[in-house]
């Protein structure tokens, strides 16, 4: 069941006003002053689901102000939408609201890496299940207990736990932080990565594709075979109807050729 806010549920005072405002908000033509200006004053009498909705999300202290406007957004929309006559209390009708927009601005604006929908929702829900959690247990549940909790397999909760490494991204220009493994470091670009042994055969795989371009049919397939399809002399003799010295024979006349070349470009 989705928490009320306190100070709606100390006294109905508030929401009775909202109430009768909202019927005669429905009776008022958009756009005109009286309008706005009703509109204006259920949205500044209800900022406490504002508060109430960004309150699960007080651990991204570098997203607070940027929430609060969402879930600003979430309310005025709630406010627009709203219809008296269908049955729905405007509180229960509000909160989803509000934390449908906030969902939507977590999953298409923070992800610092690419994740699909449904993974994005998943890591929500795991985050709401953790402080849930945390919160019953005093500490921080095992992955097991979330996934009994969330009704998933242990797999999905692990996946959707190294989905929160995808909400950021460090700048490889930044300096490490403390604790780190190479006191030398001054940037992350020190810390990540390393040469790559193949990076010295561009050239050569360059130079010899032309090269490999003009030999005949047969000894092209022949390299294709050995090296491409990993088949030994004896299988390539085989398939071509070939003796396994004559197959040795082949490659080593198409090496020869192909070094040759190689020695002329350099």
């Amino acid at each position: 069941m989705t928490p009320t806010p306190s100070s709606t549920d100390a006294s109905g005072g508030l929401r009775a006003v909202t109430d009768r405002n909202l019927v005669r908000l429905a009776t008022l033509e958009a756009g005109t002053r009286a309008h706005a200006a009703l509109r204006n004053e259920i949205v500044e009498d209800n900022l406490n689901l504002v508060s109430h909705a960004c309150n699960r999300y007080t651990h991204r202290a570098d997203l607070r102000e940027d929430l609060r406007q969402v879930a600003a957004i979430g309310l005025i929309k709630a406010v627009d939408r709203y219809r008296p006559d269908h049955g729905a209390n405007f509180l229960s009708y509000a909160i989803p609201t509000i934390a449908g927009e906030l969902k939507r601005y977590f999953r298409d604006h923070t992800w610092a890496v690419h994740a699909r929908r449904g993974e994005q929702e998943l890591y929500l829900r795991l985050v709401r299940a953790r402080e849930d959690l945390a919160g019953r247990l005093g500490r921080e549940p095992t992955t097991a207990e979330l996934a009994t909790d969330l009704g998933e397999d242990h797999d999905r909760v692990r996946l959707g736990l190294d989905l929160g490494a995808a909400l950021r991204a460090d700048s490889l220009d930044a300096p490490p932080g403390p604790g780190g493994n190479d006191p030398t470091a001054a940037t992350g670009h020190d810390l990540r990565g390393e040469p790559d042994p193949a990076l010295e055969l561009v050239l050569d795989r360059e130079a010899l594709r032309p090269l490999i371009a003009e030999l005949d049919d047969r000894d092209r397939h022949i390299l294709k075979l050995r090296f491409w399809d990993d088949l030994t002399q004896a299988e390539i003799g085989t398939i071509l109807g070939l003796s396994q010295m004559h197959v040795s024979r082949l490659l080593t006349r198409a090496f020869t050729t192909l070094r040759t070349g190689m020695l002329a470009t350099t």
